[in-house]
């Protein structure tokens, strides 16, 4: 029987030496850039898991400074973004297993904490006639999305929000490739009276978090740490 190899951690490039030998140097720009890039990512993640905007979002800024104060730490072998999805990840599950500390934590299992965080793509500018409609839609998606049982929502955000094959899904999660796929096809059904016919060209703009909010957050991150 055919195997499938899983995903090796992507080694940091030559961008992510030198803007942490810039940061480390407390090179604003450098650091501005690096929030910059991850802001969507961290975000996103954080929310899939706290299901809460204002939680997910003190949860980024959390991981900012805890990366940027210790950037003794980061090592090579794996890629910028990695380590710092990782302490995301931390940051979100210690806050919900301190709201939560009777719970089993089963689904969670340490390997997520260890997983490689695919960079989610970018989108086109929106047409401004469309923006309504859109984020009437998003509402919908996002309220459907954070009704899901945790098991099958993560699922559905690593394999449809943050476009994983199922590979790689079943490597960040510690789960068979089977369980995935099945898991899946739950989520699927649970949304599918009230969104499936519109997720395939919104749900890419679920969670946005852009604009003023990005720089925002950016800024607040710059004064904490002395910039």
């Amino acid at each position: 029987m055919r195997h499938t190899q899983a995903p090796r951690a992507v080694p940091s490039g030559p961008i992510d030496a030198e803007l942490v030998r810039r940061a480390r140097s407390r090179d604003e720009a450098a650091v501005r850039a690096i929030m910059q890039t991850n802001n969507r990512r961290l975000f996103r993640l954080a929310r899939g898991i706290l299901r809460n905007d204002s939680e997910a979002e003190d949860v980024v800024q959390e991981t900012y400074v805890r990366a940027f104060t210790h950037l003794d730490q980061f090592r090579a072998d794996s890629s910028l973004s990695t380590w710092l999805s990782r302490i995301a990840m931390n940051e979100a599950l210690g806050r919900l297993r301190r709201q939560r500390p009777g719970v089993e934590w089963s689904s969670l299992p340490q390997r997520v904490l260890e997983a490689q965080i695919i960079q989610f793509p970018l989108s086109a500018a929106a047409d401004p006639e469309k923006s309504m409609a859109q984020r009437e839609i998003q509402h919908v998606v996002e309220h459907a999305i954070d009704e899901l049982p945790e098991a099958f929502r993560l699922v559905f955000i690593t394999r449809v929000i943050e476009g994983m094959n199922v590979e790689e899904t079943a490597e960040i999660l510690g789960l068979k490739p089977e369980t995935v796929k099945t898991r899946l096809h739950r989520a699927r059904t649970m949304l599918r009276d009230n969104v499936e016919k519109k997720i395939g060209p919104v749900v890419m703009e679920a969670f946005p978090f852009a604009g003023r909010r990005c720089e925002r957050l950016t800024d607040a991150v710059l004064k904490r740490l002395g910039f």
